[in-house]
């Protein structure tokens, strides 16, 4: 089953809209009180990944399901400098880029890692930050909780990055 796809901005636009979504496919597909609010957190950790790609973003969010098996998508097209990129990857399991899988797809990644514009940490948007409910969040360390925090309940995190072209998918099975 694939649900609706939501479109976000970073600017929070969307979000309550993909919670919502999360709400409907847990209680569809029979989920208890706690998993279904794992599956809530794992939205809103998603939908702050989106804060990290800094500048006007517009994504894709959606869940796919079979049986008790939950795989959400964040799906956008934007530039990347290093350290957004950096910030992306960690996020990941393998803390590793998922389209460098092959050879020359490695190549090809290390190319544009070089290729991208370098900023300092002084310019990345840890200026003023917020989470899902509107806290302000002006630590830098918050980014690396969130993804630990991701990482931990989570099945798996992936991080696709091909030229503009980013994919986040977190996986968690459920029992049945």
């Amino acid at each position: 089953m694939k649900s609706d796809v939501i479109s976000i901005t970073n600017h929070g636009d969307g979000f309550e809209r993909a919670l919502e979504e999360t709400r409907k496919v847990s209680a569809y597909k029979g989920l208890g009180e706690k998993d279904s609010l794992h599956m809530l957190l794992f939205t809103e950790e998603m939908l702050s990944m989106a804060r990290i790609v800094a500048g006007d973003m517009a994504a894709n969010f959606w869940i796919e399901t079979e049986g008790k098996t939950f795989v959400l998508h964040m799906s956008t097209n934007t530039k990347l400098d290093k350290v957004k990129r950096a910030q992306l990857l960690d996020a990941a399991t393998s803390r590793q880029n998922e389209a460098a899988n092959s050879f020359l797809g490695k190549i090809r990644d290390a190319f544009e890692q070089a290729m991208a514009s370098d900023v300092s940490y002084d310019e990345a948007p840890y200026d003023v930050l917020s989470d899902i409910v509107g806290r302000e969040i002006t630590d830098p360390e918050w980014d690396e909780i969130e993804c630990s925090i991701l990482r931990r309940l989570a099945d798996n995190v992936k991080v696709s990055i091909r030229g503009n072209a980013v994919d986040l998918t977190v996986t968690k099975s459920f029992a049945a």
